[in-house]
């Protein structure tokens, strides 16, 4: 294969590989001959999930249609409410079983039982029907990590009204450009939420965004920082009056599988964001399957994914998946280093979480604050975690099993999107033995390829694109509002295939290694190389918590590399560094892949959701304007790297 045809080059090696242990594979939920049962009949497969897994009014009797792909159904003569299968359905057994455990980030808390919850639902369900809010309806919701959101969640799942949940970080033009797009009728939102000690004035944001939608009907808000707010006479509701007097039990309506769940939109390359639609049964077969294997879930396990909800993560494994598995989720509204590091180690040790979901962006700031904030409490409880979110370095999963999991509880690397609702690509624990770095197989009943730009399948060892050749239940059914673009997006780069966008390797093993965008991949003397692998390099080395790489243009090799390093606490920048760490590089890769030039900066750009944001790093490479960074987590830190990059 040709250097311009092949995708990807499979440069980094990584040996290390970890059994489960045996009393961890014999209790664990999945059975290594999972994979060859799914394979078998993988319509069965999904068949057998969606009905012993869901609660129907009315169980389907077809399992997919792919009559007009890529416009997939699947289930689609079923009826369902998600509402009944989170609560209504647990009432009878575990009704007084805890569905959360909540912690405010000033230090309140709160447990919430499922018949708590479902009584809380169903008051907001009959106030939001109170207020004219319909079946179909779009209902924007615009909270922090506060029970409230959730329960708003459920409530229009309840009456068949369409949730979009912004996450509450984001600023009132993102709001209003998600409104607008939804034509939503209500925004959901708080007089202001806790963000490491200070009030973000949610209330204002969302006055801001009413004013340039005009289809908004009402704001209704929840008191949770008792901030003054401005409440709009005839549009804006306070919730604590509109729930007071409504009844604490509701019908939940009857959906049809295809019927819209919610909308989740996520930024598109260009122009507006994209507004992902889930709809209701193969979602929830999804959701509740993949939950149920991927973190091995038992009766007692106290479950905690540290993602937020304003993000898929939150969706599918805090709200639909556990609580339609009858879990007990703990969700955190704070940041995980207030008012100290060890906040998370802390409520890990106080709750007994036993199973622990977070991103490698985490980790990697876990690493650079200290070994000392875990070592200093009790983490016994755990006995398996998961990562989520980009792929995570080898020596990041290296910290994450050694310090957290105490080197004996399995890591499940989980690959998937907004886009595919579920988990894709991702180890069993107790059947998969894992590597470090490496997001291992496709879930059971899902096919998964890597192949070259013509779309031909790559050989064990190579690096290229990665797709998924058949259809799945949790996944996107559209982009809202415009089908031309869910087909140009996703399926029209591989036709009769899936393209998410990654790029992938496989080992000889046939281990997938997920290696980030393919808009990241860099060009150096014609090896087209991973931004994922240099970065690992780097960390592996023991000053880095995290680095960055981007190519920039270099008029010799194409694209040269510049990396960005985040070093470990207590560890000072410095030439001898530079050359130790662009030796580390060439000798874990190779001399092609040495870095040009190094930065030692304090934090990288990073989207509200803890991504790097690699376009940002190569315009200051570049020197080229920057551009709009409001939507950044750490907006100041950019004009921090550009002025050291400059002086370079």
């Amino acid at each position: 294969m040709s250097e311009e045809r092949q995708a990807l080059e499979n440069l980094l090696e990584e040996n290390r590989v970890f059994e489960p242990s045996a009393d961890f594979t014999a209790a664990a939920n999945a059975g290594p001959d999972i994979y060859a049962e799914a394979e078998e009949d993988w319509l069965g497969f999904w068949r057998n999930q969606a009905l012993n897994r869901v609660s129907w009014f009315r169980e389907p009797t077809e399992v997919l249609d792919d009559s007009n792909p890529p416009f997939y159904k699947w289930f689609s003569d079923g009826e369902l409410n998600l509402a009944y299968n989170c609560l209504d359905r647990h009432l009878e057994t575990q009704g007084e079983k805890v569905a959360y455990h909540w912690v405010g980030e000033p230090g309140d808390t709160r447990t919430i039982t499922y018949r708590q919850l479902y009584e809380d639902v169903c008051r907001f369900a009959n106030a939001l029907s109170g207020l004219g809010v319909e079946r179909g309806d779009r209902v924007a919701i615009y909270l922090g990590m506060i029970p409230e959101l959730p329960v708003a969640m459920l409530a229009c799942a309840r009456i068949g009204a369409v949730h979009s949940v912004v996450f509450a970080g984001f600023s009132a033009d993102a709001l209003a450009d998600r409104i607008d797009d939804a034509e939503a009728k209500v925004i959901i939102t708080s007089d202001g939420g806790w963000r490491r000690g200070s009030v973000v004035p949610l209330k204002a944001a969302a006055d801001v965004a009413a004013s340039r939608c005009p289809t908004i009907e009402h704001i209704v808000t929840v008191k949770r920082t008792d901030s003054e707010v401005v409440m709009a006479e005839g549009r804006d509701v306070w919730y604590h009056d509109i729930v007071a007097d409504q009844p604490a039990s509701s019908d939940p309506a009857v959906l049809g599988a295809e019927d819209l769940l919610y909308i989740l939109y996520t930024s598109g390359t260009t122009g507006k964001p994209k507004g992902i639609v889930h709809t209701q049964g193969g979602y929830l077969t999804g959701a509740t399957t993949t939950h149920h294997y991927v973190f091995d879930l038992k009766p007692d396990d106290i479950y905690w994914c540290a993602a937020d909800i304003g993000w898929v993560t939150g969706h599918s494994y805090i709200v639909y998946g556990p609580l339609a598995n009858g879990a007990t989720g703990v969700m955190y509204e704070g940041a995980p280093n207030y008012p100290d590091f060890d906040r998370l180690w802390q409520i890990i040790d106080e709750y007994n979480v036993t199973i622990f979901y977070t991103a490698p962006t985490a980790i990697r700031a876990f690493m650079k604050w200290g070994d000392q904030y875990p070592a200093g409490h009790d983490l016994s409880s755990l006995r398996l975690l998961g990562t989520v979110g980009e792929p995570i370095n080898p020596e990041a999963w290296m910290w994450y099993h050694q310090h957290i999991g105490g080197e004996r509880c399995p890591i499940v690397d989980t690959w998937w999107q907004t886009e595919t609702g579920g988990i894709m690509i991702t180890p069993l624990p107790g059947a998969v033995a894992t590597k470090p770095g490496s997001a291992t197989h496709p879930f059971p009943g899902l096919k998964a390829n890597v192949v070259d730009e013509d779309g031909k399948e790559v050989p064990l060892g190579g690096g290229g694109y990665l797709v998924l050749e058949r259809p799945w239940p949790a996944m996107l059914r559209t982009i809202y509002g415009d089908d031309q673009r869910y087909i140009d997006t996703y399926w029209s780069r591989f036709p009769g295939s899936y393209f998410p966008g990654d790029g992938c390797k496989r080992d000889d093993d046939g281990y997938y290694w997920l290696l980030g965008r393919v808009d990241d991949i860099m060009l150096v003397s014609g090896h087209n190389i991973s931004t994922t692998e240099v970065e690992s390099a780097l960390v592996s080395h023991l000053s880095v918590a995290e680095a960055a790489v981007v190519g920039r243009t270099d008029a010799v090799t194409g694209q040269a590399i510049a990396a960005f390093v985040t070093l470990r606490s207590g560890i000072d920048g410095n030439e001898d560094l530079i050359a130790e760490l662009r030796n580390t590089v060439a000798e874990k890769i190779g001399p092609i892949a040495k870095p040009a030039s190094i930065v030692f900066t304090d934090d990288l750009p990073k989207t509200r959701s803890g991504k790097i944001m690699r376009r940002l790093l190569r315009d200051i490479s570049e020197q080229r304007n920057l551009g709009d960074v409001t939507t950044l987590a750490n907006a100041d830190v950019v004009q921090e790297i550009a002025a050291q990059a400059g002086g370079e």
